[in-house]
């Protein structure tokens, strides 16, 4: 056989065309596998931030309540003050624990009664009608199933000890024969103090001709750790004004060392929103980078840390 003879070799086969399934005719080994993106780095740093928010968020609401709270405080009395002022002025304050121009209208939660002066420990502090714990985050309140001060009878007042000020954190240290004012509607009471005491303590009697009586309660122990409640009697020393009402029940959460259990529920999707904002970060931080993250989440962690630490404390002690 020549090579003129020998057969031609067969025609290469032509190249696929586009979109005619080319690709599937490679063979497996030769088709790029696909990533599967892993979520466990992911769940392991939203926990991590988790924790870390966590963290920060206990040690802000002790600093908070502590010596932050303090800001509410002062922004709160220098409103009341201001505006009471203008209603004693115009004589137009409550005298009793329902509207002035609606009788049968209990006063709202919060609204300025009273102003109490007591130089001996340098207190000047607007009183609110109310004693839960979210009243007294403004100042001391006034029990409303009691007389108002200056009025016939036994007035309580309750303040807190350490946290939003703290306005009656001195009033244990009061002594007998001290004398303070209260200033109500009705015009100032003159007050004496008769005794300080604590749970089990007997009553002091009222002096003879004594028309009223006041009392001041707020938390006895250390700090941010009540181990029960301290009393100070004061006896009326001027003329006691009439007591034009009846008197009304309370609820539970304005007795002493009462808490509001209605705060839960807020506490609860506030701490919902925490937990999708930590695992946001997480996501963000993956993709932004650390610090663009933060300087992004600072504003949003500090709003909810500050509601978050306004419904814990209405769950502590009103008085603490």
């Amino acid at each position: 056989m020549t090579l003129a003879d020998a057969p031609s070799p067969p025609p290469a086969p032509p190249p696929p065309e586009p979109g005619a399934g080319g690709d599937s005719q490679l063979a497996p080994a030769y088709r790029r596998p696909r990533r599967q993106r892993d979520a466990t780095p992911l769940l392991r740093d939203s926990i991590g931030t988790g924790f870390w928010i966590l963290t920060i968020c206990l040690i802000g609401f002790v600093g908070w309540f502590a010596y932050g709270s303090r800001l509410h405080y002062d922004h709160a009395q220098h409103s009341a003050y201001a505006n009471f002022r203008v209603q004693l002025a115009n004589a137009v304050a409550p005298v009793s624990p329902y509207q002035p121009y609606a009788p049968t209208e209990l006063l709202v939660s919060g609204t300025p009664v009273a102003i109490i002066t007591i130089p001996e420990i340098g207190l000047n502090a607007v009183v609110f009608e109310g004693t839960t714990p979210a009243v007294l985050e403004n100042g001391p309140g006034h029990v409303r199933s009691t007389p108002l001060p200056g009025q016939a009878g036994r007035s309580v007042l309750l303040g807190r000890r350490s946290g939003y000020g703290g306005p009656f954190n001195r009033v244990p240290t009061l002594q007998t024969g001290d004398t303070f004012t209260v200033t109500t509607g009705q015009g100032p009471a003159m007050y004496k103090v008769l005794d300080v005491r604590r749970a089990g303590d007997p009553i002091p009697n009222l002096p003879a001709g004594s028309g009223g009586e006041l009392i001041l309660v707020t938390a006895d122990g250390r700090s941010l750790i009540p181990s029960g409640v301290v009393y100070v009697d004061a006896a009326l020393t001027s003329t006691a004004h009439p007591d034009p009402t009846n008197p009304i029940s309370i609820s539970p959460a304005e007795e002493a060392l009462g808490t509001d259990q209605g705060a839960w529920l807020p506490l609860v999707l506030w701490g919902q929103g925490l937990v999708i904002v930590a695992a946001a970060l997480s996501w963000c931080r993956a993709r932004w980078g650390r610090w663009q993250t933060w300087i992004v989440a600072i504003p949003v962690l500090g709003f909810l840390g500050l509601s978050i630490a306004d419904q814990v404390t209405r769950l502590l002690p009103n008085i603490m």
